[in-house]
């Protein structure tokens, strides 16, 4: 008896806990991040416009099984975007980076493998940087880099702007890699958009064929809102001086 009393005090305790908790996580967008671009200057978070423009990226591809479905979505919806590869990726897919050029979709770097860039020594981390871009720039024009998992420090910046590029994170971030939902992943998109915001998606493995059904549902619901799917460099333009 006691013991039941226990377990239903602490689920009243919880349960207000995680409707809290879910609720910040699902308007971050809105209230946390603006923040966090005001306390964190040097990369690109969104742009402040009031043009319907959005741009989608997508980390750690390229996948050969399906970066092919998502150009074949993109291209379906006239839309354009900013691809973050890993340069260990590339290897057995230069066709497919070579079509994606063509089709005016805008590669970025992403390091040489999928970790954590603020865990490298600072040696590693430049090292990294150019071997990723001399790869990766055979390909076509790379203006953009965007750390691994996200974090970097002033340190890591300056080296990322030493080597030319700009550094890119984003707005909307649906956590697709932690939640196997596309119809979690629309929702939150769809919840959180708005001119000028930068969508973060992965392509790698399991997450490729969910990140193909998230784009089959809200890619066609912005266009009929009258956004327009850009690359981030087309984005970058709107950015005030």
């Amino acid at each position: 008896m006691i013991r039941g009393r226990r377990t239903r005090g602490r689920l009243a305790f919880a349960l207000p806990f995680a409707v809290i908790l879910g609720l910040a996580l699902w308007t971050a967008p809105r209230w946390l991040l603006p923040r966090i671009a005001a306390y964190s200057p040097g990369c690109l978070y969104s742009v402040r416009t009031t043009e319907r423009v959005v741009a989608f990226t997508f980390d750690d591809g390229p996948d050969g099984a399906h970066t092919d479905e998502i150009l074949e979505v993109l291209r379906a919806n006239d839309a354009h975007a900013t691809f973050f590869f890993v340069s260990s990726h590339v290897p057995g897919n230069e066709a497919l980076l070579t079509r994606l050029v063509a089709q005016g979709q805008e590669i970025g770097n992403h390091l040489t493998r999928v970790e954590p860039s603020i865990r490298l020594s600072p040696e590693a981390f430049d090292a990294a940087v150019r071997e990723a871009g001399a790869s990766l720039s055979r390909f076509g024009p790379v203006r953009w880099l965007r750390p691994g998992s996200a974090f970097y420090n002033t340190r890591m910046l300056g080296a990322i702007q030493r080597a030319g590029y700009r550094c890119a994170l984003g707005s909307v971030y649906p956590y697709d890699p932690q939640l196997r939902s596309p119809a979690i992943a629309s929702a939150y998109i769809l919840a959180n958009v708005q001119p000028g915001a930068v969508v973060i998606l992965h392509e790698r493995d399991a997450r490729g064929p969910r990140t193909v059904a998230t784009l089959k549902r809200v890619l066609p619901t912005l266009r009929s809102q009258g956004y327009r799917i850009v690359t981030l460099s087309e984005l970058a333009r709107r950015q005030p001086s």
